[in-house]
């Protein structure tokens, strides 16, 4: 019988004959969806990091090893805070990432300078750890405290990754997320993973999009006015979009809305990725 098999074009990259973003888009495209480290870690002077790396996985269990990579950036060569960190105090606490937490968790990768908090600026809380010195994400579904063992470098030039190696030394699983024998649910736990461009994917319901922090500095949760920071509607994936602008509009401290009709309003506008409407709403600007 003859095969059937029908062949396609096929695009053939030389890696070494195209510039560096494009390659670096062709790869977290077609390796996905990637695990996302949550790490959190603290410099010489005890100032604290938060940082999303999708270049991420477990690599062993007895001794327990994981290994995420913060890469040069592509466009200008500069290296992490996360890899300055833990090449001056070696712990990180790797936290994981839920649907529930994803839009600050993408906040929290926006660029702000050293000794930034990105807790703060997310709007996570710390959680004291047991064995390091970071702190951990208490609403981090899971989280890993660990000792970094060794740091690989794999380059000098943008894009080139840097493995940390870190070995467990305590792990935290809330007990929501266990099933009724004590093994982690998938449906409870609720996790999301990484793909390319704007792109994720949650493990019980697949794609979805989270728009990329902006290249100038978002406002951070911490700079919301409290009638909208401190709302009983408004999550907290409300709140990391709604904190993801330059500036406030306009008379917002005293115009915020703090009913919670209009935070309601406001909340299904966000499920739709309508930030501008929704601000406009709790500003009381709806027409």
């Amino acid at each position: 019988m003859p095969n059937s098999i029908t062949f396609t074009a096929m695009l053939s990259i030389d890696p070494k004959a195209i510039k560096t973003a494009q390659l670096h888009g062709y790869l977290l495209g077609s390796i996905a969806p990637r695990p996302i480290c949550f790490a959190s870690t603290i410099d010489a002077q005890g100032r604290v990091n938060l940082a999303p790396y999708s270049f991420f996985n477990v690599f062993s269990a007895c001794p327990p090893i994981l290994v995420f990579s913060p890469a040069r950036r592509v466009r200008d060569n500069t290296v992490k805070h996360t890899l300055e960190n833990v090449q001056e105090v070696a712990e990180v606490v790797i936290n994981v990432v839920s649907y529930d937490m994803v839009q600050q968790m993408s906040l929290a990768s926006t660029d702000y300078p050293k000794g930034v908090s990105e807790f703060k600026k997310a709007g996570f809380t710390e959680l004291p750890s047991a064995c390091v010195a970071p702190p951990r994400v208490a609403e981090a579904p899971v989280q890993l405290e660990c000792k970094v063992i060794q740091v690989v470098p794999l380059g000098d030039q943008g894009g080139a990754g840097n493995l940390v190696m870190a070995e467990l030394l305590r792990m935290h699983i809330n007990e929501d997320v266990l099933d009724d024998d004590g093994v982690i649910d998938p449906r409870k736990i609720d996790l999301v993973s990484r793909l390319g461009a704007d792109w994720y994917s949650r493990a019980k319901d697949g794609l979805f999009e989270v728009a990329k922090p902006l290249k100038t500095l978002g406002i951070g949760v911490d700079a919301l006015p409290n009638a909208i920071k401190h709302s009983r509607v408004l999550t907290g994936n409300d709140l990391g979009q709604l904190a993801n602008i330059e500036v406030l509009p306009e008379q917002a401290f005293e115009r915020a809305a703090d009913d919670e009709l209009s935070h309601e309003k406001a909340k299904t506008l966000l499920q739709k990725g309508q930030v501008e409407q929704a601000w406009s709403v709790l500003l009381k600007n709806e027409n």
